[in-house]
Formats: structure tokens, sequence, C-alpha cells
């Protein structure tokens, strides 16, 4: 197998025969291609924890700058988890937990938890009582079997309490009714004791599905520890990734929510509030990246955002008046995150003004750009985005030298059409990969092992928008708007009334 080319450093495309000969660098920020600036700044956010907008139109690496930044964090380190309150339950605590506080306290939940053992390992009267061996004929079943599937006889693990029950018991069995009986056979535990190691210790045997959970002195122990601790909920857990993506999110998804309790939590029926605490994307962010694409969107959202990123703490408060939720609130809710918003340039007097000033002052404005010089360098850049988004897609073939070159020379087209740059290669990278995808789905469905210039030509044809193919087919917008609908339904179109009063005002002129 012939090594893999570099292009950021070998930048001759004749080196290379196909796009597997192209090297996919292992750093992601150096996926993105002609926006170095961006790229420079993203490396400076992710060492020195500052935030960033991204400001530039659709497709042009927005959201992929945000996704390589976090991936130069580091893991997180904390938990958060919100804790009964039995003072006052309706404001539940919050408790932060490092990773080796964490990893020390699973250890001991595991050790609570004791040992799982096989039914038939158990002492045989405990495995009677806890109903998993039948005394008629000694064969072994689930609890959740009153009948033995052996003898056909009830399982008796324990002795009735009821007067009445083998009366019962005796009646139902010759009515063929009794496995529709509710409940299980026997105990849920048994407590006994056994020698170990020359010593007698207290020992309890638990019901575990099938299987039977054997609990000895140490996790008994360990068992009556945990009981001692209030009840808590991981609402951030540990293990998490640190880039969470909020576009479009509600303000329950972003701010986190308290959810409704149709009980209203009462301490019999209800659940309990901590238990009812849902964390929002700013708290899941702790730690990592929270990126917003279309920031302008989340129109008034934006001060909570700005608030989050101030404080580093948010409540979390139940967001539905009429919801039994409406009356938890829990303070102090960390959310330490890096902020990284993107918008377009004609959406950009629509981002709150505070926001932007925060993000000046602990950050920094970054305008994307949307071509880049047509250079060797340049279009070696390109063809290792085209191997990028053939391997990414997984589902189309390699392409060869020669459609390599036909996607540069359409990137260089329409970087001519879309911003009237000559002698440039278009950076709206979403739709030139697009083009690739459409082009390698052509090679796949005829069976061919790469990707040609001919597949790229037919696919640049279906890659056009409807707004070009109507241009095309009827050389305007307003043409093909005619030749398409009746005069009826023209008169109904805001267009026609437009064209109508133009035609009044030229008459007076």
């Amino acid at each position: 197998m012939n090594p893999k080319i570099n292009l950021l450093r070998e930048t001759d495309l004749r080196s290379i025969e196909t796009t597997e000969d192209i090297e996919i660098p292992k750093d992601p920020l150096s996926r993105v291609i002609g926006q170095e600036e961006a790229v420079a700044l993203a490396r400076v956010a992710a060492r020195q924890r500052r935030n960033l907008l991204l400001v530039g139109p659709p497709g042009t690496g927005k959201s992929m700058i945000a996704q390589a930044l976090a991936l130069y964090l580091p893991m997180p380190k904390e938990e958060i988890r919100v804790v009964h309150n039995p003072e006052n339950p309706e404001r539940p605590l919050v408790e932060v937990k490092r990773e080796e506080e964490v990893r020390k306290e699973r250890e001991s939940h595991q050790n609570a938890e004791g040992e799982i053992i096989e039914a038939q390992d158990a002492p045989i009267n405990v495995a009677e009582r806890l109903g998993y061996r039948c005394k008629n004929c000694g064969s072994y079943s689930s609890p959740k079997d009153r009948i033995c599937p052996k003898c056909e006889k009830i399982k008796v693990g324990e002795p009735n309490a009821n007067p009445f029950g083998d009366l019962m018991a005796g009646l139902m069995e010759s009515m063929g009714t009794v496995a529709a009986m509710p409940g299980m056979v026997g105990k849920d535990r048994v407590t006994t004791t056994r020698k170990r190691f020359g010593k007698e210790e207290v020992v309890v045997f638990e019901r575990c599905g099938d299987m039977i959970r054997v609990l000895d002195q140490n996790a008994l122990e360990k068992r009556r520890e945990l009981e001692k601790v209030s009840p808590r909920k991981v609402i951030v857990r540990l293990e998490r990734k640190p880039f969470v993506m909020a576009t479009g999110g509600s303000e329950t998804e972003l701010l986190g929510d308290v959810r409704h309790d149709p009980y209203g939590g009462h301490a019999n029926l209800g659940t309990p509030p901590y238990e009812r605490v849902v964390a929002g994307a700013i708290h899941e962010a702790h730690e990592g990246v929270l990126f917003i694409d279309e920031l302008p969107h989340l129109s008034n959202l934006q001060r909570y955002i700005l608030t989050a990123m101030q404080e580093r703490e948010f409540s979390i408060i139940g967001h539905n008046p009429q919801s039994a939720g409406a009356s938890v609130r829990v303070d102090d809710v960390p959310c330490d995150f890096i902020f990284v918003g993107a918008c377009n340039i004609q959406d950009l007097e629509h981002v709150l003004s505070p926001l932007r000033s925060r993000i000046n002052g602990d950050g920094y404005e970054v305008l994307v750009n949307t071509v880049m010089k047509d250079t060797e360098v340049n279009r070696a850049k390109m063809a290792q985005f085209i191997a990028q988004e053939i391997a990414i897609d997984t589902r189309i073939p390699p392409a060869s030298l020669a459609a390599v070159e036909a996607v540069i020379r359409e990137a260089k087209r329409r970087a001519k059409r879309m911003d009237g740059m000559d002698n440039c290669l278009s950076l709206r990278l979403r739709e030139l990969g697009g083009l690739v995808r459409a082009a390698g789905d052509l090679a796949s469905v005829n069976g061919d092992l790469l990707i040609v210039e001919k597949h790229i030509q037919v696919a640049v044809k279906r890659s056009m928008t409807a707004e070009e193919q109507i241009k095309e087919r009827y050389g305007s917008y307003m043409q093909g708007l005619s030749a398409d609908i009746s005069q009826s339904q023209r008169e109904k179109s805001p267009y026609y009334f437009s064209n109508e009063q133009a035609k009044k005002d030229d008459m007076f002129l």
C-alpha cells in the first residue's frame, strides 16, 4: 500500500491519481480550509477559553470550526447533581463532584451491590424461601412462576400467613388459575448467617431477576452508609461530549426545566422535586463548548445566554406556570462554557448588543471568508476537502484527478457567479460537498469504481437550485412565474399587485 500524500506539503496535484492517495489530517482544525484567521483564533479560544462569534453565509465552515475547537478541550472533570433538600423539598441543592470523587463513589456503590450468583449456587433453604426452588421436586425456576414448570405443583417458598391460604391455593390449582395470581413466590430477601474464614457473619440474599444477590458484612455496611446520604439525581454526567449544539433550541431545552407532576410532588404518590429537574444545554456545555448557529433566531433568549456567560451559573426553574414544577427552583447550577455563536451578515444587527460586548470583551468576532485565491496551494486544499467529504460519506467511491480538477473549476465558477470574485475558489463548501456526493451517488448507481469528470458534469446540472433552473428554462424568475400560473392565480399573487401598481405609476410619469 502506497503512503498517503500530504497536500499541505506536496501541493502538486499531479502527485495523486485519486483522492485515496490524499492524506486527511488528524488535526481537526487542519481539515478546515480557507479560514486561516478563524482557525488561528479557534486555537487561541480553546487554549485560553475565549468566546467566538463567527459571521458569514451558510456553508462556509462555521459549525465545523466550533466542533473542531471542542476537540482541543480536555474532557470534563466535574459531574453535576441535584440533591433532595429535606427541609425544603422544592429548593433542591446542587452538588458538584470532581472526577476522583465520582470514581470513588462508583467503587463504593459496586461494593455495596454485593455478588450475583446463580440460584443453584445458593443454599437450598434460601433458594426455596426466595421462590427459586420447588419444595416438591427440587427443580429451579423463576420466582415469577407460582407453579413449578416441572412437577406442575404450587411452589411454596414460605408458609402462607393467610390461615386459608392452603385451602385457596388448592382450590385455585384445581381451577387452573394459580399462574394468574399477581406477585411472586416467597420473600424478596432472606437474612441468615454463614461461616467464612472461621468467623460467623450475617449475610443477606436478595432476589435479582433470575439471579440472586449476596450481600456480605462489608456490602451491608456500605449500603447502610449510602442509605444515610440524601437521595440525589445526576443531571450532567461526568462522561459527556465537550460540544453541545443548541441551535433552534426552545427555552426549556436551552435553560433547563422542572417536569410537571400530576400529583404535585405528593410525598407518597408524586415524584420528588429533585427527580423532576432537567438540565439545559447551557448546563450540559459546562467545561465545554456551547454552539448556537443562527444566533439572532434566539431573539430574547440571548439575554439568558449573556447572564449565563457572566455568572457562570444559572438557576433551573419550571417554565410552565400551570405546572407543578413552577414552584421548584435549583440555584447556582454551574454553566462555565466557551460560547461560539454564528450568524449571517444581514442578521448581525439582531445580535443583542450586550452579548456582542461580552464576546468582544472576552473573545473575538470573526468574519469568515467566502472565497480564497486560485493558487496551487489552495487547489491542493480543495482536493483535500474533496477527499474528506468522500471519506466522511463512506458510501461513494474515490474521485479521479480529473474529477477533482472539475470540482475545482466549478468552485472557481461559483466564486465568480456568487461572490463576483475573479481568479478565486468558492468557500461555500456545503454546496460543493453536495456536488461531490451527487457525483458519487451517480457513480455508485452506475457501478463505477471512481468518480470521474463526466459524473461531476452531470452532478453540476443536478445540483442547480430551483431558481437557477427557472432562470435557465425561462430566462428570469418573473417569466417562469408567468408561464407557470393562470391569470386568476396571477391576480391573487402579490407580484401581480406590485406589477399593476408599477404600471399605474408609469402612466402618471
